[in-house]
């Protein structure tokens, strides 16, 4: 029986992030979607995650959905047989970060929600080209179902984000740390020094990606991750 794999979607998006993904490793995974859209901080959102996740499980997350996943991985690491972290940081929140995200909020509580994503989230961290009209579109209709209090709610909890890099020091499992090269939320960088935490990790980059690499270039992320399931177990 292949693994299944959890998805942790990011900030205001639900399982249409990864939707390319479902159509491709469903036919081979039993895939479950973590549920992030309620919960009031990071913890809470891996605590529901993890209540209705199968007992073994390939873990991926994207964006907030990967801060999620290494809180995942900290509480229940005899559960998680593997994990990709895509376009993501193990970082607390600086409180130059914490302080730029205030006005985000006030535009969210005021019913400009499109502007507050915007700001959180700017066109310029995608690749440039049809892809990034198609990302937004995307993105935009996601915020629209999910609501501007998911957003406040997402925003405090990344203000109070647990710093992750033991929990990455740590880890036995195989990894994938994956990104956009376009990406200025969480840059390359970023993910260098993410995969150097990791014992066992592969690095992927994407030349014509962006923050969202699983709606920008889908065919390759789906790839890397078919590799990363592929990956051999790590005797613990």
């Amino acid at each position: 029986m292949n693994e299944p794999i959890l998805l942790v979607p990011g900030m205001m998006s639900d399982a249409r992030i990864f939707g390319p993904q479902i159509d491709d490793l469903s036919r081979d995974h039993a895939l479950h979607i973590a549920r992030v859209t309620h919960a009031e901080t990071i913890r809470e959102m891996a605590a529901e995650a993890i209540h209705h996740a199968p007992s073994r499980f390939a873990l991926a997350g994207i964006s907030m959905g990967g801060v999620v996943a290494m809180e995942i991985l900290r509480r229940v690491p005899e559960r998680v047989t593997r994990i990709a972290l895509i376009s993501t940081t193990p970082l607390p929140e600086t409180p130059e970060q914490a302080a730029w995200r205030e006005p985000q909020i006030v535009k969210a509580q005021s019913g400009n929600l499109t502007d507050a994503l915007r700001a959180a989230l700017a066109p310029d961290n995608f690749a440039p080209g049809e892809s990034r009209t198609r990302t937004l579109a995307v993105l935009d209709a996601m915020a629209a179902d999910i609501g501007p209090e998911a957003f406040v709610r997402q925003s405090r909890a990344l203000q109070r984000r647990p710093d992750a890099q033991k929990v990455l020091r740590m880890t036995r499992a195989p990894a994938l740390v994956l990104c956009g090269a376009h990406d200025k939320i969480t840059p390359v960088k970023r993910h260098t020094f993410m995969a150097e935490l990791i014992p066992y990790a592969e690095l992927a980059i994407i030349d014509d990606a962006g923050h969202l690499p699983t709606l920008e270039t889908p065919e390759k992320v789906n790839l890397a991750l078919r590799a990363w399931m592929e990956l051999p177990m790590v005797l613990r």
